[in-house]
């Protein structure tokens, strides 16, 4: 919670003796947010949209979820992308292990 906090995920609000009280919506809010790190989104997508996705802050909910549906798509693309990189390197010293091993270096 205190990573959630200093990330600026959640602002929990504060007891007369310092403790910090998190509210219903400040855990649903830790839910949601547990939720997109578990799908493999980075801190800073999640940041980006969860303003935006808080009752009353005037952004239209359709116009976010598209615009954060296009933003998971391009992350989703990059990792594919990473993910095709690596998996060339891969090949490359699998291929390299195979020959080295035949010719007994």
């Amino acid at each position: 919670m205190r990573y959630y906090e200093d990330e600026g995920l959640i602002t929990p609000g504060r007891c007369g003796n310092g403790y910090r009280d998190y509210c219903r919506s400040t855990v649903d809010r830790v839910r949601v947010v547990r939720s997109l790190l578990e799908s493999g989104l980075p801190v800073r997508l999640i940041k980006e949209v969860l303003p935006r996705l808080t009752p009353g802050s005037g952004a239209g909910t359709d116009a976010v979820c598209v615009e954060f549906l296009r933003e998971v798509e391009r992350y989703r693309d990059r990792l594919a992308a990473r993910i095709a990189g690596l998996s060339e390197q891969r090949a490359a010293l699998d291929a390299y292990l195979r020959q080295a091993r035949r010719t007994g270096r």
